[in-house]
This record gives structure tokens, sequence and C-alpha cells, in this order.
């Protein structure tokens, strides 16, 4: 096996369990298995869905500051049943994960306040004597943290903001102008071994949405219709994953509709705003947020000064806590009259996604099965990867 196979099996083989053999299958109807129906071995964390599962190995990395792989025997880079082998750090994060559940029901009513982030803060091991660099120094601010104070801070509304989003964007004929977009350009991540390779973009509207990520191992596809989507990718411990409910059916909802901004102000509910003025880069932003269909938290950023929207921050649910999902958004180009991003970088737990478009058209037609269900992933053979 490659050593680029090898990479790719760190990156996405689960931490507490092994992968059992799924090649060629897909998921009967469109609900998501749950992990134990994927992964061997699985003790504690059952009866979640796959995406879930990861996401939580992606909770215990950034908690711990620690890779999948920092888990496991050596073993598993070349056999992914190895994965499910016990070894004592698995073990550990079994009773961990117990105790901070007991934690959680005996004095906060079953809510998540505790987390294993609250010790380790990134750190493999919790630190237990304070550091007066920290007490007396002046951290940088984070911008994804800030919250809304009591009393609010007095500014524009979410409507306010959202207005001047539109009109910094493009006029309101030219926005309702817009019906479809095609685009291509590179994208580059984990799954691309952070090469660059092509991929195409699809959108509709309102609320449609494609991605086709050419990678070395074989394509990527996400597809979102407006109600209902899927992942089909080699990457995955499933080669046809249905979009889960809650915060992935939310986000690629509101990927889509933010390609086709005039209807930005019905793309969430329950909008909120008297968030202070933070900063991102150099950049005063205005911040406000809303909810998705599935309940998801989503938190917009906005250049003070143009107007337009720099990042979107979601978070997502999982069995030990929340993780946060951003997306920053850069390199403004207009296109028939309509700002666009022409870049936009993906960060979560798991990892890091840059898209850079080449080229973008608006009001192209697209082919009538550009939307439908994809048909499951299939791998490259090693000789059409091989450098």
């Amino acid at each position: 096996m490659g050593r680029k196979r090898q990479s790719l099996l760190v990156a996405v083989a689960a931490c507490l369990g092994g992968w059992q053999n799924l090649a060629g299958q897909s998921v009967p109807g469109d609900k998501q298995p749950n992990a134990e129906d994927v992964f061997k071995n699985v003790q504690v964390l059952k009866g979640i869905p796959v995406s879930e599962f990861m996401a939580t190995m992606g909770f215990f990395a950034a908690s711990l500051g620690l890779n999948c792989v920092y888990c496991h025997v050596p073993e598993s880079l070349q056999d992914w049943k190895k994965f499910a082998d016990d070894v004592p750090r698995k073990r550990v994060a079994r009773t961990m994960i117990q105790m901070v559940n007991a934690i959680n029901k005996n004095n906060f009513g079953g809510r998540r306040a505790i987390t294993c982030y609250s010790c380790h803060h990134g750190n493999q091991l919790p630190k237990d004597i304070p550091s007066l660099a920290l007490q007396y120094g002046t951290p940088e601010e984070d911008p994804n943290e800030i919250e809304i104070p009591s009393p609010p801070v007095n500014g524009p509304s979410a409507d306010e903001i959202l207005g001047t989003f539109v009109k910094a964007a493009g006029s309101s004929g030219r926005l309702a102008g817009i019906s479809t977009l095609i685009g291509k350009g590179t994208y580059e991540g984990y799954d691309s071994y952070h090469e660059k390779v092509p991929f195409e973009l699809y959108a509709k509207a309102p609320a449609s949405i494609a991605t086709v990520i050419h990678t070395q191992n074989g394509d990527s596809t996400t597809v979102f219709n407006g109600s209902e989507g899927w992942i089909a990718s080699v990457d995955n411990p499933v080669p046809l994953l249905p979009l889960a409910a809650g915060a992935e059916l939310d986000g690629a909802r509101l990927d889509a509709q933010l390609f086709f901004p005039a209807q930005i102000a019905q793309a969430l509910s329950q909008w909120r705003s008297g968030f202070p003025v933070t900063s991102i880069g150099d950049s005063d932003v205005q911040v406000i947020e809303g909810m998705g269909l599935g309940r998801t938290r989503v938190k917009l950023f906005f250049d003070q000064k143009t107007g337009l929207l720099v990042r979107q921050l979601r978070y997502s649910r999982t069995a030990v806590g929340t993780n946060p999902i951003q997306i920053d958004y850069a390199d403004y180009r207009e296109v028939n009259g309509v700002k666009r991003p022409y870049r936009w970088t993906v960060t979560w737990t798991n990892g890091q996604s840059v898209y850079q478009l080449n080229e973008l058209q608006s009001n192209v037609e697209i082919g009538k099965g550009q939307f439908e269900k994809p048909a499951p992933a299939v791998l490259l053979p090693a000789k059409a990867v091989a450098r």
C-alpha cells in the first residue's frame, strides 16, 4: 500500500471502532446507519448516526490536540480492521465518556455543560497548575466565541444587516434574475492529500446544490436537492451516505441558499442581533445569528465596510459535545452584476478544505439529473492514482 493511501486511512478511520467492509453497499432507504452497524467494537457510542460518530472523533481530536492514529495500534495503517483493536487509550476514552456523562447527569440535569474540551483544552493531559502567562497576558480574541451580552448592544437589526448585504452583493433585480450557477475550479483537502484537484459546482434556486470533486482515489459527489441530500465518496465509511437530519441538512440548505442571496432573510428563522462588533483579520465585522429548519444555530459575519459575508459559523451536536463548522468567504468578484466569493475555506474538527473557483456562469441550463441521488462512489485502481 502506497504512502498516500496510508495517510488517507489515518485521516478517515474511526477512533473507537474498526471499519466493516461495506464497499459497494448503499444504505437501505435514505436514513444513515448507526455507528455500530458500520464500525466494529463500538461499545459506548452506540445508537448515533455514522456522521455523528465521525464528528465525535473530531471532537476528541480538537479536545486533546491529537490525531486518530494516536489511539490505535501502528498496524492500523495497513489494515483497517486493526482500528477495532483495544488499546489502553481507547479504554480510557470510554471511561472518560462515562465519567463526563455522569457529571452532566448528576450536576447539570443532563445538559452537556462539561465536555472533554472543558478540562483538556487542546492538551493531551489536563493542566492542574494555573498559567500566569495566560492570567496576565492578553489572549487573542476568537471572533467565533462572541455572544450577545445582556443587555444587547445597540446597533443595526438583523434585517438591516441582511439588507445591506443584499445591496452589496448586487441590485435586487439582478439578484432575483439569477436562477442557476455552474462553476469550475480547484479543491484541496485531506482527501486530496492537500493537493489541488478539479471540482465542479452546480446550484439552482432556491436551494439546490451539487459539487463533484475529482480526487486521486475517485470522485466525491455531494448533492442537496432542496429537501434531502447525499454524499458519495470513497473516503467515507459507506460509499453512498444520506445527509443526516440536523446540522448536515441545514448546512447543505444554507450553502445552497447563500448562492442566491435575494432571499437570504428567509434562509433562517429566529434572527437575532445585538452582538458587539468584533474583527476577523484586519476587518471589523457585524454578527447576527439565526436558526435552521433542523434547529441548527448559525452565526453570520459581515464586513462592516463592504457589507459582504465573510464567515458562516454553524454548530453540530455530537455525542460528547458541540462542534463548530466554519466557512470563510474571500476573493469576491462580479459576475453579471452580482458579487460572489470565488474562494471559500471550510474548517471543522476533522480537517480543512479550500475551494477556489476559476470560472462561474449564471443562468446556464443544468442537466435534470444533476440534483438526483448519486451512485455509490467507486475507488479507482491503485495504478490510476500512483504518483
